[in-house]
């Protein structure tokens, strides 16, 4: 039964906050959708040209979206590669062909490309569009997911369409520093491995130039253009000659009329280059496969390939050899096809040290001497056959961890250590000159009502004509909850700085207690400011509130420090929703006061509006002050306790996390009110359905047969279980499994019921898993047999949980400890041998007794258990049948323990009625009933095959040709453990069963396993599987998965072999995959 949250709500209800309004400001507020659009704000496809802002992501989206057919994203929730073109899609905004581009937004699986080429080569493709480009947009965690796809691609490319990928070289990391890390080695290994085209863009301002000629190189060979996806693919950067959607549909077509002369029987680099050459022709532009900038007569070259690498890189060696030092940098744009004539043309004579800057995967790989990163294999393959040279210059690696970033004092001390000068990098490394730029950062939790600001003060910064602005946000999930740094910088001229500020004008800190985490004011210049938001600070607590670091830092640098008090701003009392206000109008008083009047209506246009700005700014005199920091901040003494605090923050995420837990109410109800719900359906919106608190279509169905399989004597209980359909409509399919929303021992409820003091009749309604809007009305009894998981597992955070409702203090802090890092040990005992439940613990910690309400809130519910099937619905219409094992374990109290579902299910009586649901599955029958079929099951594994079979059988009986089938069974002992064996005989001796192998480990001295009894038939198995084109498929734990895999492998080399082929049987394996041919249900 249901009760929508609407009135009447009857004044029975002991508690409810459903009538609750929160009124909204109208205070119009800047919100970030996303970090990789320019602002964070949508923008529009029109506006795309001329001088504008905008992030390399941006950018490369619009190229895709004009020049492609269809799209295809794969880009995971948070990395936002596909935001823009999501708008662009949803607004029906047509492409340079005058259609709307067909976008697909894919999930990132092993096998991911082929529905790519399916389109591609399906029979009805439009072949008047096989010219027309295809894009892919993904990250480098995705690409390796692709790989079969672009493997077949590669193979069939004479007759497909331009293919082009544009991917983000960003990848989680587990165990780096931040999370997030630069990635360009998986592209490059499959580029090398499959042949493809490899791009680099090394800056936001080349971002479309590269993508489009990625695009023009892809009718070449498929080709994957890779950018910076952590650093500067979200960049808001200034781009003066952006070609709008005319301007690359006119380049893309002129440059592809040249280079359609190009004779076909040239080489693939000569190609390359020739279609560089007209692609710089048409734009003006003078991009080189590999370009060289530096001293004009190098000792020192350093070999760079990637964005950030390839920006600083090059800025820096231009500013060290204007100051006389004998460097160079060999940027790679084109890396792969590697043409190693390019390579030597941009390569001074004078070189007598070559230094590749080469990315390895960890930091093992760094200090691993044998471990070579790919730059390195091409550039001493190339100056090992090569006689360009007169002198064989010395090749050195500098290796780097995915996870390493750079900034111009590192790029300067890697050129400085090869070469014969030196230079203190810290104090001599600049790129920017102080005087010609200003540069500001603000810092602040991800959820605070300021975050926001600094997005738009960048924003209204950029209407200055004259000026070029720069914004970066980058969000460190790891330190407070979330945090998030925003750089500005702001010049006159173009900014190309791939690297956090680290001497800032002026410095903002939203919360003060970043700064105790945070060294913030390393990032200030000497005699900067720092402006830091204390709300309600007195200002005899200021010393208190600031640490030892943070006074000794400001006195040494000479910092000018403002307070921000918000709560003195008559304003933000009345509206909370103008603190943002406040404070990008304290910064402007600070950093730029000559915009602080003029500015208020571009600023209104931005966020809020002009009356409330006004009443901001007559309140900055009073809550914005300046505090003098006395020169004796900077003594401390000898053995004070100094913290060395990181400068900056890492990537960990793209976005702010989400920490919101919207908690519904469980609302305690009398009989009356159920009543009603009843009687005034309408009114209380009241339905009725069957378990309606479960968010899947559920059937009742009941139970026809439920015998043991196993011995009574023996340890395990395994049982087959068949359910009478009914009228149920339950449907089912081959290999799909049956869910079953098993329930609590009623014994165990009502002891728990007693023991806590819990009315069963009492009425709770507790918001539907499927719709919180929704309210689910239920007895106490049923919410504990059927709803609420507690005798479940509890994880660390009930523990924490439970620690509020803790009268005793020693309970208390024991309850804090378990859910600590510190009760690792204890909690994983308590978990892992002790088995510990909801109700143990409610049980052990007495004075914690949480109300019902608060149950039903902290304990787990139930989760819905899935078994294969072990019939089909084809042969036998109308039951359905499991074969199950029964979970069971002494635990060390010497007590008897069960797997709550398999217990229900096993002493469930015939005609007992359950609630049941259906879930599709990976196994599923080949396509051609002449394919054969090699299963491999484990115990209760063999379930689905005994539907397999069946079926099989039934289409043999009917006449028609089925393919042979190997099935091959594992368990102990052949006398208890012969699961279906009379059944698997039978079909055996009427032909169905090809082979049958059984493996029972424990009946003789020496184990016999599964994979022992495949290699046994190593002949037959090549022969179904690959001669024959048959589907294998594994069912039962994962332990047996390598060996069957190996087995597999071997019979895949015997074929080849016999066949006198060469083949790789592991990529054999991954393309059967691709193919579902190769199919795994494992657990």
């Amino acid at each position: 039964m249901r009760f929508e949250k609407q009135e009447p709500a009857g004044g029975e209800v002991l508690a409810s906050t459903w009538n609750e309004q929160r009124v909204a400001s109208p205070i119009k507020q800047f919100a970030m959708k996303s970090s990789s659009l320019p602002f964070g704000q949508a923008i529009d496809f029109a506006s795309i040209r001329g001088p504008t802002y905008l992030t390399a992501q941006t950018l490369i989206q619009q190229v895709a979206y004009s020049l492609s057919d269809k799209l295809y994203s794969y880009s995971p929730e948070t990395f936002d590669l596909d935001v823009a073109i999501k708008d662009w899609s949803s607004a029906q905004t047509k492409n340079a062909y005058g259609e709307v581009p067909s976008v697909s937004f894919m999930q990132t699986r092993l096998g991911a490309g082929t529905i790519a080429l399916g389109y591609m080569f399906s029979p009805d493709f439009d072949l008047t569009k096989r010219h027309v480009p295809q894009s892919l947009l993904a990250s480098a965690a995705s690409i390796r997911h692709l790989r079969a796809a672009l493997d077949q691609l590669s193979l069939l490319y004479s007759v497909a369409n331009p293919f082009v990928a544009h991917i983000a070289a960003v990848d989680y990391a587990a165990g780096s520093s931040s999370g997030l890390v630069t990635d360009y080695m998986s592209a490059l290994s499959i580029a090398e491995e499959l042949g493809l085209g490899l791009v680099s863009s090394s800056s936001a301002y080349e971002a479309q130039h590269m993508s489009l000629f990625s695009t023009l190189l892809a009718k070449i060979l498929p080709t994957i253009h890779i950018y910076d996806g952590v650093k500067v693919g979200r960049e808001t950067v200034r781009v003066i000659d952006v070609l709008d959607q005319a301007g690359l549909n006119n380049v893309y077509t002129k440059v592809s009329q040249e280079i359609s002369g190009i004779s076909k029987k040239a080489t693939t680099e000569g190609r390359v280059e020739r279609l560089l050459k007209a692609f710089n022709n048409e734009l003006g532009t003078a991009y080189d496969l590999f370009e060289y900038q530096g001293h004009s007569a190098p000792e020192t070259v350093l070999v760079v390939f990637g964005t950030v690498e390839a920006s600083l890189a090059l800025q820096v060696a231009t500013k060290l050899a204007h100051e006389g030092t004998k460097v160079g940098v060999v940027n790679v744009r084109v890396y792969r096809p590697f043409v190693e004539e390019a390579f030597f043309a941009a390569l001074p004579a004078s070189v007598r040290t070559v230094v590749v800057l080469g990315q390895v995967h960890g930091q093992v790989e760094v200090t691993d001497s044998s471990v070579h990163s790919s730059l390195h294999a091409d550039v001493l393959a190339a100056l090992t056959f090569s006689d360009k040279l007169a002198s064989m210059p010395t090749l050195v690696e500098h290796k780097y961890a995915r996870e390493d970033s750079f900034t111009p004092s590192s790029i300067a001390a890697i050129l400085c250590q090869h070469s014969t000068g030196s230079i203190d990098a810290e104090e001599r490394f600049q790129l920017v000159n102080p005087d010609q730029i200003q540069q500001y950062t603000f810092w602040s939790l991800d959820d605070s009502a300021v975050s926001n600001a600094p997005a738009a003060i960048a924003k209204l910064l950029s209407h200055e004509s004259a000026s070029n602005v720069f914004l970066k946000t980058v969000y460190d999930n790891l330190i407070e909850g979330g945090v998030v740094r925003n750089d500005i910088r702001n010049s006159k001229k173009s900014v190309d700085a791939a690297y956090p500020i680290e001497d800032a004008d002026v410095a903002v800190v939203a919360e003060e207690k970043l700064l105790k985490k945070i060294g913030v004011i390393k990032n200030i210049k000497a005699g900067g400011k720092l402006v830091i938001r204390i709300p309600g600070l007195k200002a005899e607590d200021l010393e208190k509130n600031l640490s030892l670091v943070v006074r000794k830092d400001l006195a040494l640098k000479k910092i000018q420090l403002f307070i921000l008090d918000p709560t003195l701003s008559a304003a933000v009392e009345k509206d909370g929703a103008v603190e943002p206000l406040l404070l990008e109008l304290a910064f402007l008083q600070i950093a730029r006061p000559e915009l602080v009047s003029t500015t208020l209506e571009k600023l209104a246009a931005i966020n809020g509006d002009i009356e409330s700005l006004k009443e901001a700014s007559s309140d900055l005199e009073k809550a914005l002050r300046q505090v003098d920091v006395p020169t004796s901040w900077a003594e401390v003494e000898a053995d004070a306790e100094m913290p060395d605090l990181p400068r900056n923050i890492n990537t960990s995420s793209f976005s702010s996390f989400d920490k919101s837990e919207a908690e519904h109410p469980n609302l305690l109800r009398d009989w009356k009110v159920a009543a009603k719900g009843l009687a005034y359906k309408e009114a209380y919106g009241t339905q009725l359905a069957l378990r309606p608190d479960l968010p899947v279509k559920t059937y009742a169905i009941h139970v026809k047969e439920n015998r043991r399989l196993t011995p009574l004597n023996y340890d395990r209980n395994i049982f087959h279980i068949e359910f009478d359909l009914g009228a149920s409509g339950l449907t089912y399919n081959i290999g799909e499994a049956l869910g079953i929303h098993a329930e609590n021992d009623e014994g165990e409820v009502v002891d728990f019921i007693k023991f806590y003091g819990l009315d069963p009749d009492e009425i709770v309604a507790v918001p539907s898993r499927e719709n919180p809007d929704i309210l689910d009305t239920r007895t106490v009894f049923q919410s504990l047999m059927q709803n609420i998981d507690i005798f479940g597992k509890p994880p660390k955070k009930f523990y924490e949980e439970l620690a509020e409702f803790a009268s005793d203090e020693n309970e208390k802090k024991e309850l804090l400890t378990l859910g600590s890092p510190e009760g690792a040990n204890e909690f994983k005992r308590r978990a892992e041998v002790d088995t510990i439940t909801y109700a143990d613990i409610l049980l052990e910690f007495g004075s914690a007794h949480p109300s019902f309400h608060d149950i039903a809130r902290i304990v787990s519910p139930m989760k819905r258990r899935e078994y294969s099937i072990a019939s089909s619905q084809k042969v036998n219409p109308t039951t359905v049948a499991l074969m199950i094992v029964v979970v069971s374990w002494v635990d060390p109290k010497g007590r008897d323990r069960f797997g709550q579902a398999t217990r229900y299910l096993s002493k469930l009586p015939l005609g007992a009625a359950i609630t049941a649901s259906v879930k599709p599955s990976v196994m599923k029958l080949p396509v051609k009933d002449s394919a054969p079929l090699i299963m491999a099951g484990l115990g209760t594994g063999l379930a689905p095959f005994r539907a397999f079979v069946q079926y099989r059988a039934m289409q043999k009986a009917a006449g028609i040709d089925i393919g042979s089938i190997l099935l091959y069974m594992g368990s102990r002992h052949q006398r208890e453990e012969y699961l279906y064996g009379e059944e698997w005989e039978a079909y055996q001796d009427a032909g169905v069963i090809t082979l049958l192998g059984r493996a029972f480990s424990r009946d003789q001295p020496q184990k016999i396993y599964i994979q022992d009894r495949m290699r046994e038939s190593l002949t037959d198995i090549a022969h179904a599987y690959i001669q024959q084109e048959g589907s294998f498929y594994l069912c039962g734990p994962t332990w047996p998965v390598p060996d069957v895999t190996e087995v597999l492998e071997e019979a895949i080399a015997h074929h080849a072999k016999k066949g006198a082929k060469k083949i790789d049987a592991r990529k054999e394996i991954e393309r059967l995959k691709d193919d579902s041919r190769y199919v795994l249900e494992v657990y």
